[in-house]
């Protein structure tokens, strides 16, 4: 029963996030702003959690996950409350910051314990459950988004996505007692460092991989609104294209687990970039919404498996009691990608349009898939 109440909060929480994404695009895009702001704004989303993300993590391995979790829901709520109280751009910095932070309180001390409920024999299966939830999350989010803009204005939709948050709130606070306790573990965990973390082989090549599909994902989330605008695609559509890749992310999720039966880890992520690789080179010669969304699709099956079999990877091969802590390293991995990838393809769209931005990650990915086929470390970890 623990593990559908963390997938029922995963999905109600990072459905409010993910529709900030948009919400927060959109809005600026308004008030005028450029492609090179939006980029701004999406790597503040990413800022903190890429410096902090592994504190995170040590704080729930010491302290449980109660207090991280609540932080992280009730700061997503504030932050999409601020807009609302406080519009204008300046307020947007704020939010887009605070919507970063906050929620990897939350995603950090998740991907931690979510492999520990229910015995070693459910650990997968729980990661799977907690992805599909994070899926249904990329569904919903960005679609209530998009349909609030346009029925409701901007500001509105802020007080849409907060809403998501209302319930895991409510059971944080009041009925927590379905979550695991702290793991007590031998040794100064104040001594410990994460360099640690990432002198262990295979957690290391773990973290790449994870990075490698991250960063295509991101780049989709920060760059589909701002493309979708430049060709007048409706609010709702935009949302709709996004929708459809959380919908692939969510299919892809249901029958990996036969995959992974078939083929190793390694060759599931290497095929899945090269897909992805695909997908992105596609997008520029292409400007209706029906097209965007089959697309969208394509990219979603490349990408949607890298979250759920790294994180079980990392739940496996972590020492015990720093599991969290190396969750919050791999957040930091992908968090790195997240802050820079914006900020250089943003000034990309801004200087030679958009084809140099979807050809160049896509040359990126076709280059971090042949490198993944030289790996062949992570062939071991099964």
């Amino acid at each position: 029963m623990a593990i559908y109440l963390i997938v029922m909060m995963c999905t109600l929480t990072h459905a409010g996030f993910g529709g900030s994404r948009v919400a927060v695009a959109l809005y600026a895009l308004d008030l005028g702003a450029s492609q090179f702001t939006i980029g701004v704004l999406m790597a503040l989303y990413a800022l903190c959690p890429m410096l902090f993300a592994v504190y995170i993590g040590k704080l729930a391995d010491r302290v449980g996950p109660r207090l991280p979790m609540t932080l992280g829901t009730v700061g997503v709520a504030l932050a999409l409350l601020l807009p609302p109280i406080f519009p204008g751009m300046v307020t947007l910095y704020l939010s887009a910051l605070l919507l970063g932070t906050s929620f990897h309180f939350f995603f950090v001390t998740v991907t931690g314990i979510a492999g520990g409920i229910g015995g070693v024999e459910n650990r997968s299966r729980n990661y799977a459950l907690v992805s599909l939830g994070f899926s249904a999350a990329g569904l919903v989010g960005p679609m209530a988004a998009g349909f609030s803009i346009d029925y409701l204005g901007h500001l509105p939709t802020f007080l849409v996505l907060a809403a998501f948050t209302v319930i895991p709130i409510l059971f944080l606070l009041f009925r927590a007692g379905f979550l695991p306790k702290a793991v007590k573990h031998e040794g100064d965990s104040a001594k410990n460092s994460a360099l640690d973390l990432w002198r262990i082989p295979k957690l290391r090549n773990t973290f790449i991989a994870s990075g490698i599909i991250s960063s295509a994902w991101d780049l989709f989330q920060f760059y589909m609104p701002v493309y979708g605008h430049s060709i007048g695609l409706s609010a709702s559509a935009i949302g709709t294209v996004l929708g459809v890749f959380a919908l692939a992310t969510f299919v892809i999720r249901i029958v990996l687990p036969r995959l992974v039966k078939r083929s190793s880890e390694a060759e599931i992520l290497t095929y899945s970039i090269f897909v992805a690789a695909c997908a992105f080179a596609l997008f520029p010669f292409f400007h209706g919404a029906y097209t965007l969304a089959a697309i969208a699709f394509l990219l979603g099956l490349g990408v949607g498996c890298g979250q759920p079999m790294s994180m079980s990877l990392i739940y496996t091969l972590s020492p015990l009691g720093r599991v969290a802590e190396s969750a919050g390293l791999r957040v930091t991995v992908n968090n790195f990608a997240h802050l820079v990838i914006p900020l250089a393809f943003g000034s990309i769209g801004t200087a030679f349009g958009f084809y140099p931005v979807f050809i160049s990650n896509s040359a990126m990915l076709v280059a971090g898939g042949l490198l993944m086929r030289r790996n062949r470390a992570l062939t071991s970890d099964r």
